[in-house]
C-alpha cells in the first residue's frame, strides 16, 4: 500500500552511543546515470527537529532512503545508532488511498508481526486509541482512510510511525498538496513531537513555513550548500546557489520570508523589512 514499511531497522555501520544518531560522511549516490547526491556530510542528533530543502530533482527524497538505509551509497558511509528504530511518512502520492483499510486497521498494520500473532491484540487496540488521541485524530478510528481529509491522512501516517515506537521519525514533502491552513497545523504538530522528544527528520519545497517551525535548515541540490539555523541557511547566497535564482529575504514579524526576486532584478537583498 505504502511501497516502503513505516518502521525498520537498517543495516548500515553502527555508531558508539551519544547525541548522534544517524551520521552520514562523504555520502555520495549514482543510479547508473549520474551521481544523485554528491559528498554530502549530514549528522542527526538526538531531539533534532530538520528540514530538507532544494529545487526538484535536487537529491532530497534520495538522501532520506539513504539515511534509512534503503538505497545503497555509491560512495561514503551512511552510520547509525547500534539498535536504532526509524519511522518513514512517504509523499501521499506513492499511497493507495482506495486500499480497503480503516485508520485504526492501518495504524495497526505498521508494526511487524509473526504468523502466530497476525491480528491486532487487545493492548495493542489501547495503544493506537491513544496514539490516535494524541495526534487529534479520537474518534476517527473506525474511519475509511480515504475519507479523510488530507491534513488527516498526514496524520495516520505519522500515527503508524509513532505505534512502531520509532526514536527518529523521517517525512518525505509531508505539506505536499496541502491548503495553508493544513500545513501550518501539520507543522506545528511536528514542533510539538519535537518537543516533546521525537527526533524529526523532513524534506519539503515550503521554505517559508519551515522557517517559521524549524530551528535547522539544511540546503540541498546535489550537496549540502548550507545547513543551519533559518538565520544562517536563508540568506541570498545560499538560496541561489541551492535553488540557481536569486530569491529576497524579508524580515517579518521577527521571521524571514523568502520571496522570488522579479525577473531581470538581481543583487544582495538580505534585511529587507515588511
Amino acid at each position: 500500500m505504502i511501497g516502503l514499511p513505516a518502521s525498520q531497522t537498517f543495516t548500515v555501520e553502527a555508531i558508539q552511543p551519544g547525541t548522534v544518531m544517524i551520521e552520514a560522511a562523504q555520502l555520495s549516490v549514482d543510479y547508473g546515470v549520474g551521481e544523485v547526491l554528491t559528498d554530502v556530510a549530514l549528522s542527526i542528533a538526538d531531539s533534532d527537529l530538520v528540514g530538507i530543502v532544494g529545487p526538484s530533482g535536487s537529491g532530497k527524497s534520495t538522501l532520506l532512503k539513504a539515511l534509512l538505509g534503503t538505497v545503497a551509497p555509491s560512495a561514503g558511509t551512511v552510520k547509525k545508532r547500534s539498535g536504532l528504530t526509524v519511522g518513514l511518512v512517504p509523499q501521499v502520492e506513492q499511497i493507495d488511498w482506495s486500499f480497503p483499510v480503516t485508520v485504526a486497521e492501518c495504524v495497526g498494520m505498521a508494526r511487524a508481526r509473526g504468523w502466530r500473532t497476525p491480528w491486532i491484540t487487545r493492548a495493542e487496540r489501547g495503544e493506537i486509541c491513544e496514539v490516535l488521541e494524541r495526534l487529534g485524530l479520537t474518534g476517527l478510528g473506525h474511519r475509511h482512510i480515504r475519507d479523510l481529509s488530507g491534513g488527516q491522512q498526514q496524520r495516520v501516517f505519522l500515527a503508524r510511525a509513532l505505534f512502531t515506537k520509532a526514536e527518529v521519525i523521517f517525512l518525505d514533502e509531508p505539506t505536499s498538496g496541502l491548503d495553508v491552513r493544513t500545513r501550518h497545523d501539520v507543522l506545528h504538530l511536528l514542533n510539538e513531537l519535537n518537543q516533546q522528544g521525537l527526533t524529526i527528520v523532513l524534506t519539503t519545497h515550503d521554505l517559508n513555513g519551515i522557517a517559521a517551525h524549524l530551528p535547522k535548515i539544511v540546503c540541498l541540490n546535489k550537496s549540502v550548500i548550507g545547513a543551519g539555523s533559518p538565520e544562517e541557511v536563508l540568506v541570498p547566497d545560499v538560496l541561489e546557489r541551492t535553488y540557481g535564482s536569486p530569491m529576497h529575504i524579508l524580515e517579518h514579524g521577527g521571521m524571514r520570508v523568502v520571496v522570488d526576486a522579479p525577473l531581470g532584478v538581481v543583487g544582495d537583498s538580505d534585511g529587507a523589512t515588511a
